[in-house]
């Protein structure tokens, strides 16, 4: 509990023990007047000041206004004890949703507490602790074991194992070397780091996290806009009904002045929407940490909500269903040794990093000298050119070769085939496999239980491949040799066939699928454990890439949804009918008071649920 809750706490123990005094002491006339104004004092100056403040600033119609006009409004009736109890209520119901906040807030915090302290930077053979602000691009840092990786970088020398639990939600920790890539908000299990830091703490994985997670609640959900708009039009209607609940009866000839009052302050204090108010917005505060946990970082309870919705989802297939890291399984030369073949094919593409590049210079196996190439050009969709020793090396699909004039064929072989041509005459062809992601069947399996309609895979590699894939995971579409405009095209095509509230997500890497992720309603990046363009890019980030996460994000967004519904029907309900009890004088104001912090507390209680996601799993 934080201070400002113990001091509501004692307030609220010092007011209810004074109170309770008070049913003890010989009160009339002005001494019971002067002593419930001060209890009241104590236990609701706060609710007053806030009211006055608030018109002050054209903010009449909020929970503050309603319970200070109540309350004092119970004084000028004389029912002073009435007075305090309701305020004390309140106060009681306030301290309560606080902490419940509260509670939620450390949870999520907890569960992000990724933020370095410090970093250690050697320093005339000593290590001195600086803030990670203070480190440049290019400085060395040391890692002890036990540590938090404070910034990203390369690991220089020594060998550990890192936990990237609170990235990915995954406990399996990860073997680093030198040459490895580390990233800060990682803890560091076993053995001494030295790290070259390769971004500044401000671009960093954690930084970058951090602040999409406390950025998150600026992207409100429909039910969120719902609940403001509501409140604009709901808290003046109630207003204006105390008014007329006042004042007609008694003018109409039924009962008196004083009895009507009574009602429409009771009214009054029925009215306050507090249960709406705080537990919507707490729900999916709650869903947003809670996928958070099982790492998955979503931009807002506007995207939380989408995810309930979506019906079709599409995938692009290497580096998202497949693991992405290409192997060289077959060499057919024409014209040329395997050697020079696959020789000729490293060189075109030893300026790339694409995989399928890094692949082909890991087959080749042996250091390249890039002084041998020249003009290299990269067309998008087709492979890359380039002049290596003086002739001109195309290396790409079938596409390449139509566009050069080389007379290429067919390869008999399942993969991605890059053909090779040399001065335009076609010199044979590569073949180069991806295995699927052990996760992937499963996460298509699942999402097909939750109801999704249609599964389609977008891909610009051959299609015999994307077909391949496509059945061994049971995919509905495929749609093959697709460039990045045709993937935009393909989508465009599949928004138009889903249904007027349902959704369409698109799953890529958040690198090469940056217009497609944007086109679509939702955009589910492979993070990559922290890759930037997949942060930027997408609406959601899946942060240990694994698909099978996918079910999981609209599984909690399933159940966020069903908690921010239960409690709209519930609090409406509740509230309507003490409002008609109120208005009928069937129920007095302490009731109603209890009422309403019961329903608050319980609206609240429900929307914490949202936070736990591991039988989700």
């Amino acid at each position: 509990m934080g201070k400002k809750q113990k001091k509501m706490l004692a307030r609220i123990l010092v007011s209810a023990v004074v109170f309770a005094a008070g049913f003890f002491l010989p009160l009339a006339g002005w001494s019971q007047l002067v002593f419930y104004l001060t209890v009241y004092a104590i236990i609701g100056w706060d609710i007053v000041w806030k009211a006055v403040r608030n018109i002050a600033h054209g903010q009449v119609f909020d929970e503050n206004f309603l319970m200070a006009l109540a309350t004092i409004g119970a004084f000028c009736l004389q029912e002073f004890p009435e007075a305090v109890e309701v305020m004390l209520f309140y106060q009681v119901g306030e301290l309560f949703q606080s902490y419940a906040v509260g509670r939620s807030r450390q949870s999520i915090a907890a569960l992000m507490d990724i933020r370095p302290d410090y970093a250690n930077i050697e320093r005339d053979g000593k290590l001195e602790q600086v803030d990670p602000d203070d480190v440049a691009v290019g400085d060395t840092i040391v890692i002890k074991a036990g540590e938090r990786i404070p910034l990203d970088g390369v690991v220089l020398d020594g060998n550990s194992t890192v936990n990237t639990a609170a990235l990915t939600g995954e406990s399996l920790p990860r073997d680093v070397g030198a040459g490895s890539d580390v990233i800060s908000g990682c803890v560091n299990q076993s053995g001494l780091l030295r790290v070259r830091v390769t971004k500044e703490f401000g671009e960093s994985t954690v930084s970058k996290i951090l602040d999409l997670v406390e950025n998150s609640s600026t992207k409100k959900a429909k039910a969120e806009n719902f609940i403001t708009k509501f409140a604009r039009y709901y808290t003046p209607a109630v207003v204006i009904g105390a008014v007329l609940l006042a004042v007609l009866p008694p003018l109409l000839g039924i009962g008196m002045f004083s009895v009507w009052v009574a009602r429409a302050l009771t009214f009054l204090v029925i009215s306050c929407p507090c249960a709406l108010v705080i537990s919507i917005p707490l729900s999916f505060f709650g869903g947003i940490g809670g996928a958070s946990k099982r790492g998955i970082l979503v931009k807002g309870s506007n995207y939380l909500e989408a995810l309930a919705q979506t019906e079709t989802v599409v995938f692009d297939k290497t580096g998202t269903l497949t693991r992405g890291t290409f192997q060289v399984t077959a060499v057919h030369p024409a014209r040329v040794s395997k050697e020079q073949l696959l020789e000729l094919a490293a060189l075109a593409e030893s300026f790339s990093d694409h995989p399928i590049s890094r692949s082909l210079k890991e087959a080749y196996g042996r250091e390249l000298d890039n002084a041998r190439v020249s003009d290299v050009e990269e067309i998008s969709g087709h492979g890359v050119c380039a002049r290596v020793d003086g002739r001109t090396v195309c290396a790409g699909n079938g596409k390449l070769m139509d566009k050069i004039g080389a007379q290429w064929h067919e390869c008999h072989k399942t993969g991605t085939v890059v053909h090779v041509a040399v001065d335009g005459e076609y010199a044979g062809h590569i073949v180069i496999s991806d295995a699927v992601k052990p996760d992937a069947a499963r996460a298509i399996a699942s999402l097909k239980r939750q109801g999704i309609r249609k599964t389609v895979m977008l891909t610009g590699d051959a299609k015999a491949v994307g077909e391949s894939v496509a059945k061994q995971l049971g995919l509905d579409e495929v749609h093959a040799e697709l460039l990045p405009a045709d993937k935009v095209e393909r989508v465009e095509e599949l928004l138009k066939q889903k249904s007027a509230n349902g959704k369409l997500a698109f799953v890529g890497d958040g690198i090469n699928d940056a217009p497609v992720l944007s086109r679509a309603d939702i955009g589910i990046a492979m993070g990559g454990l922290g890759s930037d363009a997949a942060i930027e890019a997408a609406d959601v980030v899946l942060m240990d890439d694994q698909p099978s996460k996918i079910a999981t994000a609209m599984r909690i967004s399933k159940k966020t949804l069903r908690i921010v519904h239960q409690n709209i029907v519930f609090s409406l309900a509740v509230k309507g009918l003490m409002l008609l009890l109120g208005a009928l004088g069937v129920t007095n104001m302490q009731a109603a008071i209890f009422a309403d912090v019961g329903v608050m507390v319980l609206a609240v209680l429900n929307a914490t649920r949202a936070l736990r996601t591991k039988e989700l799993e």
